[in-house]
């Protein structure tokens, strides 16, 4: 699906400028604990959790819902908040020159259902890593997955 319309709509008027962008992110894990990463088309070949922005009349539980379903076909439920993200130092820069610093709200997802199939449009392909083996990630990703991995039921802002 790539860039919603609203955010396109503000990048009309920003250009390239740093953009706080919401966004709602999914913690799926396997019987085994490991993490569901996908590795992104945007062409810097990094690796991150299911999710995205959240868009205008939509809360931040409808949003996980929704950027899992299209981005790899599985239906899920937020069940807890595992954590907010929100540091400067998660600014990070897309292939075409746009800036994001990302605000993430983080939750532990149970799979309701679906089959993982990424769109190929967002999503390249999808697997699941433990703790010793993790992607090539930016660093707001490789804060939640040190999260993930250490969660006992109190979030984490970061």
């Amino acid at each position: 699906m790539g860039m919603s319309d609203y955010v396109a709509q503000l990048r009309a008027s920003v250009g390239h400028d740093l953009l706080l962008v919401p966004a709602a992110v999914a913690r799926i894990q396997d019987d085994g604990g490991r993490l569901l990463l996908l590795r992104r088309s945007d062409g810097d070949n990094l690796w991150g959790f299911p999710g995205g922005a959240i868009e205008p009349g939509e809360g931040a539980r409808q949003a996980v819902r929704r950027e899992v379903r299209e981005e790899i076909g599985l239906d899920v439920e937020p069940l807890r908040l595992i954590g907010v993200y929100s540091d400067p130092d998660y600014v990070f820069r897309y292939p075409n020159g746009d800036r994001v610093q990302p605000l993430g709200i983080f939750f532990d997802c149970r799979v309701l259902g679906g089959k993982i199939e990424p769109d190929q449009e967002e999503v390249l392909e999808a697997g699941y890593f433990g703790p010793g083996e993790l992607p090539p990630m930016r660093p707001c990703c490789v804060a939640k997955a040190c999260d993930a991995f250490a969660y006992d039921g109190r979030p984490f802002v970061r």
